[in-house]
Formats: structure tokens, sequence, C-alpha cells
């Protein structure tokens, strides 16, 4: 999945930050989709790696996931951001995190450690 996801960040489209990040998300298949993240001069209109990744397994029919894997160029690992965060619990649920940078730095979390106490549709009924 690492590779996977250093491969799809070399997709990145981040003319305005050039803040490439890629991820790959596991489908319980065995399945690895990418993605990269994408910027628009319409700031809130930018889609983050972790979110393209999902959206494209889910539109491809995937349903169940193992892990995501996320890498960028950053002396510490970064995390997904809140809105990924949501989106991962919500579509994966607590699942292994996978993140690299590009100097070898590695480490694994479970996504519950990420988003503890996390909104999901259990307090919508």
């Amino acid at each position: 999945m690492i590779a996977a996801a250093l491969a799809a960040r070399e997709k990145a489209s981040a003319p305005y930050s050039k803040f490439k990040v890629g991820a790959a998300v596991l489908a319980s298949t065995g399945e690895i989709f990418e993605g990269c993240n994408i910027e628009s001069s319409s700031y809130g209109l930018t889609i983050c790696a972790e979110r393209v990744a999902i959206f494209k397994a889910v539109s491809e029919g995937a349903d169940a996931f193992e892990a995501i894997a996320v890498v960028a160029d950053t002396d510490k690992l970064t995390t997904p951001c809140g809105a990924c965060r949501q989106v991962i619990w919500e579509n994966c649920g607590n699942v292994y995190v996978h993140l690299a940078n590009l100097h070898g730095l590695r480490e694994v979390i479970e996504m519950k450690e990420l988003l503890p106490m996390a909104f999901d549709d259990s307090f919508l009924d």
C-alpha cells in the first residue's frame, strides 16, 4: 500500500501549496485504490488524497476496507485532516492507517486513535 500511495503522490495536482499527498486504500477483496490530492484555485474545492482514494474505491463497487496508507514529503508523518478522518471512519471504520514520508519514517495507527468518539450513523437513529 505504501508503494501505491507513493505512486499516487506523483500524480498529485498541487500548484498552489506544492504539498503533494498520495493515498491508497485496501479493499477487503485485496484490491488497492489510489488517490492523490487535487487543488483548486478556489481552495474550498480542493480534495485530499484520502478522499479521492476512498471515493474512487466506492465508485468502483468496493464496500469493505482493511487499511489506508497516506504518504507526504514532510519531516514528521502527515495524518489525515479532519474531513478525511470523518470520511475514512464512515466508509472504512476502524481500519489501520499506515503513515509514511519520503525519508523512510513509518507508523501504523488505528483509526479510532485518530478520531476518538467519532460521529457516525449510530447517532441518527
